[in-house]
């Protein structure tokens, strides 16, 4: 299927947009010429803005299996091989194939009012708009009782998630509340999170099986309010339903829905959803690769995951992630020509299901694997790295604090080692690398509210980007990067003596998985 790939903008047209921050260096610095020639390139030629424009405004979200993501794969590859940089797909599976289209929903009785809600991925189409009641789940604390009641959800919108008396963030209450009513209304919060985990649980289902049954007893619908805590910031993923739509709406909607309900005023919804199901799509990491010169079977890779759940943009998950890894990229084929190893940079699909992209790639490419030096990965958010850890490896600190000490002392100074650290089980593609006794390394950024605000939600814009701190995670891969090249000695991979747990049992490292290959039994 073809849409718009991406769409270019004369970089005049932003210019004045553009934050001109640099990332200094003090000149009294005796930097490696390379290196120092890095920090000058993003300091006076950053292509980052106009690369997120083309990625994040042209193409937008990057859910696996949807026409989008297949752009970000073709956008990328092309973006490589105009720096001259070889570059290709290469599939790793198939996956489910959708389209986001538009979303509508309006209360229509007992009053109108249009609805801030987003239709979670994967959900099908409405053939024509439904309009239904709205009603919440029963108060009943048995499995007969709940099912005794399922067929009165028959042709009805059934909210199914937990009901939020206060929609103001923990953060704010403290800041304005007395100390005794904050501590109220905590305890409040936990017992009604409590009371609903226990419901949920009391009625026989959870969060898979719920959607399923309420669809087999004919409801019309399903919606939810996975709120973040924080204002205006609820989290997208997957539909649970598969013949029915289910949405997400607001927490300020869906309270006022609920209450609605609650009273015995039958509220109305009318719902449009213009999503398209579409053939299995094939499932790709983009892979761009720099010979080495001297060892050319031995490999540097820069590592992120191109996809995101398409609640928003996908620009903080993982839109800087891999934002900062192109630009090394470009970076690194302009500055460094003679680059002793071969550079790869893999920008990952389908991480949010499960890793996959990267899992794949391991499973596919054992050479490589092999004469992997060490692999750098970024995948938390905007901020300036300040963390790196040796993820279980026994001799990192030898090797690692020998390439950072290549880094810009004003970069390098805010990051934290933790040495030999533990091997990281999941959570990013660098543990994709460790699982199978590859050194793989998360550049672990500073937080800027990525975990409460942006990760997975529908505020995950353009707008949460600050590229002064992306700039500084470029230097620092592209330095890394270049000091892993050239260092004489291929890394240790002796793994470290692992703790004993709670139990006095020792912690097992990480196993290798395999990727899913498709998505049949994805839930």
């Amino acid at each position: 299927m073809k849409i718009n790939r991406y769409f270019v903008v004369p970089a005049v047209v932003l210019a004045a947009q553009f934050s001109w921050a640099q990332v200094k260096v003090d000149p009294k610095e005796k930097l490696d010429p390379i290196v120092k020639s890095f920090v000058d390139e993003i300091n006076n030629n950053s292509q980052l803005e106009n690369m997120a424009y083309e990625l994040l405004d042209g193409i937008g979200p990057r859910l696996v299996g949807t026409p989008e993501m297949l752009a970000a794969n073709e956008w990328s590859a092309e973006k490589l091989r105009s720096w001259g940089v070889e570059s290709n797909l290469q599939q790793f599976g198939t996956w489910k194939g959708w389209q986001r289209g538009i979303t509508h929903v309006d209360m229509v009785y007992p009053r109108v009012k249009s609805l801030t809600a987003t239709q979670l991925a994967w959900s099908p189409a409405t053939k024509k708009a439904v309009e239904a009641e709205v009603i919440v789940l029963p108060k009943v604390s048995s499995k007969a009782e709940f099912d005794a009641w399922l067929p009165s959800a028959k042709g009805k919108i059934v909210l199914m998630a937990q009901y939020q008396k206060i929609g103001r963030s923990d953060e704010q209450i403290k800041e304005f509340a007395t100390t005794e009513l904050y501590e109220k209304l905590k305890a409040e919060k936990e017992q009604a999170g409590k009371d609903f985990r226990d419901y949920v649980k009391n009625i026989g289902y959870d969060n898979n099986t719920l959607p399923e049954a309420l669809e087999k007893a004919g409801a019309a619908g399903i919606a939810i309010s996975n709120w973040t805590g924080i204002m205006g910031a609820n989290r997208i993923f997957g539909a649970k339903a598969s013949k029915i739509p289910m949405i997400d709406i607001d927490i300020e909607d869906y309270g006022m829905l609920y209450r609605m309900a609650e009273k015995g005023a039958k509220p109305k919804i009318r719902l449009e959803a213009q999503s398209k199901i579409l053939p299995d799509a094939k499932s790709f990491n983009t892979i761009g690769m720099i010979k080495g010169k001297e060892k050319p079977e031995e490999y540097v890779i820069l590592s992120a995951h191109l996809d995101s759940w398409d609640g928003a943009q996908g620009a903080t998950d993982n839109g800087t992630g891999t934002l900062t890894m192109l630009e090394a990229m470009r970076i690194l084929k302009k500055y460094y020509p003679n680059n002793k190893r071969t550079i790869v940079i893999g920008l990952w699909g389908s991480e949010e299901q499960g890793l996959n992209g990267s899992r794949g790639f391991v499973a596919d490419n054992p050479q490589i694997m092999k004469g992997t030096q060490a692999v750098f990965n970024q995948d938390n958010g905007t901020g300036r790295v300040v963390n790196i850890s040796g993820q279980g490896f026994a001799d990192s600190y030898s090797y690692i604090g020998k390439w950072l000490n290549g880094v810009p002392k004003t970069v390098r100074d805010h990051i934290k080692t933790d040495f030999p650290g533990m091997p990281g089980g999941g959570g990013s593609d660098h543990a994709s690398f460790v699982a199978a006794g590859v050194p793989g390394f998360s550049l672990g950024s500073l937080n800027w509210g990525y975990f409460g605000y942006t990760w997975h939600t529908t505020k995950d814009t353009y707008d949460k980007i600050v590229f002064d701190e992306v700039k500084n995670n470029v230097v620092l891969t592209a330095a890394l990067a270049y000091m892993a090249s050239e260092d004489p000695e291929f890394t240790s991979r002796t793994k470290r003596v692992m703790p004993q747990d709670d139990k006095g049992e020792t912690v097992k490292w990480p196993e290798a998985k395999e990727p899913r290959r498709d998505s049949k039994e994805y839930k």
